[in-house]
C-alpha cells in the first residue's frame, strides 16, 4: 500500500502508540520505525506528540523526547495539566489531538500519504478530511490487543488499517524490564 516515490508524513500519539505497543508487549525503537518507513517512500516529517510534566524534576519520557529531538523527528510538546478527580485521585491530562490535527491539515498539500500511529477515534474526521484532499492514510494501531486500541470508526475510514503487532520484528524491541533482566542473568 505504499509507493516508492511518494511523500511521506508521520504522525505519532505518543502516549496512545506506547500504549498500543505496550499491550503488544514490546517497545518501540524510534530508529528502526524512522528507517522503515524512509524505505517505505520520501519521508518528509516525522512528528511526534506529546504532553510533559513540567512540575516534576525528571519525566520518565524526557530521555526518549530528547533522542527523538536529535534523531530527525519534530517534537511537539506542551505543559501535561495535573488535577484530582471526584474521589480524589491525582490525574494527567496532556491531549494533543488539536496540535496533530493542525499539522497534518497543514502539510497535506505536500504529502501523498500520511501515517497515523493512533487508534484515537476522534482522528476519524481529520482522515476524512485528509481524504478529500487527496492524501492517502494509514493507521497504525492493534486489534489484538484487549481491549482492541483502534476505534472501529477510525480503522474503516483508513486507506489502509497497519497492525502494530506485524510491526513488532521490524520496530520493536524486548521492553526495558526484560533488557534489564536479560543483562543481569547474563552478568
Amino acid at each position: 500500500m505504499f509507493y516508492r516515490d511518494e511523500r511521506l508524513a508521520l504522525f505519532i500519539d505518543g502516549a496512545n502508540l506506547y500504549a498500543a505497543a505496550k499491550a503488544l508487549g514490546f517497545d518501540i525503537d524510534y530508529k528502526l520505525l524512522r528507517q522503515e518507513f524512509m524505505r517505505r517512500g520520501k519521508l518528509l516529517r516525522a512528528f511526534y506528540y506529546t504532553a510533559l510534566l513540567e512540575s516534576e524534576e525528571y519525566s520518565p519520557i524526557r530521555p526518549l523526547v530528547d533522542w527523538l529531538h536529535y534523531n530527525g523527528f519534530t517534537l511537539v510538546t506542551k505543559p501535561a495539566k495535573e488535577y484530582t478527580d471526584a474521589s480524589g485521585r491525582r490525574k494527567v491530562k496532556g491531549n494533543m489531538d488539536i496540535e496533530l490535527t493542525v499539522d497534518a491539515m497543514e502539510l497535506a498539500p505536500r504529502i501523498d500519504h500520511a501515517v497515523l500511529f493512533s487508534g484515537d477515534g476522534d482522528f476519524r474526521p481529520l482522515v476524512e478530511a485528509l481524504q478529500r484532499a487527496g492524501v492517502r492514510i494509514s493507521v497504525v494501531s492493534t486489534i489484538r490487543s484487549q481491549p482492541p486500541m483502534i476505534a472501529d470508526e477510525l480503522r474503516r475510514q483508513a486507506d489502509n488499517f497497519i497492525e502494530l503487532a506485524e510491526l513488532r520484528e521490524v520496530i520493536g524491541r524486548p521492553p526495558r524490564e526484560e533488557q534489564q533482566a536479560a543483562r543481569s542473568a547474563s552478568a
